[in-house]
């Protein structure tokens, strides 16, 4: 009985809220390459972003992967009124069991996501079940994080989950996909485990940080990540796993500490 009760008012906050915010994607060709080539995706998020996502990923028939939990079930049926559909599992109970279920949309042609952290954690730790999915199926994993410029943190949640207030802006930025071969050993398996955790924390340092930043800033950043023609030059953004992007991190995570604190 508790499901509807509080499904409707989150359904309905998110349709009153989301046409109202004003939304930057940055390397959307990143993401818009797998509906060129009509390829579908594994699409990998931070539990803290998933007001935003869902709002932007809407009424794509994307299919997520949804935990078993009460939380689940009232967000279930919050995503499927906006178009999503949805596979169950968790890290904890049904974990197998839901990403097989990925994996037959995968191959029905269906887009997947999942947040990667969830569904309790620990926050910015990434899950294999990602990995496990692009080795298994063959299709690439596309890593995205959304910013908010003005909201409110839930600082005692796990996730320090953030809700966008009414006209609030929001980027996205969407990462090169990782692709996982059929046939990779352990030693791969581990190194591309590595490689997702270390986009979404490239992705997350970088939109976080958006509107702290200059406009020359962020007309530098988009440079950076813009699509480029064959044959010129692109210098790809930075990797988390540098010493400076390291430190970066580190930064952006004792910030959302000290909102918790």
């Amino acid at each position: 009985m508790q499901v509807p009760i509080v499904a409707w008012p989150v359904y309905w906050f998110l349709r009153a809220i989301g046409p109202t915010l004003r939304v930057e994607i940055v390397g959307v060709h990143n993401a818009s390459q797998f509906r060129d080539a009509g390829e579908p995706a594994i699409g990998a998020f931070w539990h803290r972003c998933i007001f935003p996502a869902v709002w932007i990923w809407r009424n794509r028939g994307i299919v997520v992967l949804n935990t078993v939990n009460f939380d689940g079930q009232w967000t279930r049926r919050v995503i499927e009124r906006l178009g999503f559909g949805t596979a169950q599992g968790s890290s904890t109970r049904g974990a197998i069991e839901g990403l097989s279920a990925l994996a037959r949309h995968l191959e029905a042609g269906r887009h997947v996501a999942l947040t990667i952290d969830g569904p309790r954690g620990p926050r910015y730790v990434a899950k294999p079940g990602a990995v496990i999915l692009a080795r298994r199926t063959g299709h690439p994993i596309s890593v995205f994080h959304a910013g908010v410029k003005w909201g409110y943190t839930f600082k005692k949640s796990w996730d320090g989950l953030r809700l966008p207030y009414p006209f609030s802006r929001v980027v996205m930025f969407v990462a090169p996909p990782i692709r996982v071969s059929t046939d990779a050993d352990s030693e791969t398996v581990k190194a591309k485990q590595a490689e997702v955790q270390a986009a979404l924390e490239r992705v997350r340092d970088v939109a976080e940080s958006w509107f702290e930043k200059t406009e020359a800033e962020r007309d530098a950043i988009r440079d950076e990540w813009r699509e480029r023609p064959p044959g010129e030059a692109s210098v790809a953004p930075q990797n988390a796993t540098s010493a400076n992007a390291t430190g970066a991190a580190d930064h952006t995570e004792r910030k959302f500490q000290n909102e918790e604190s």
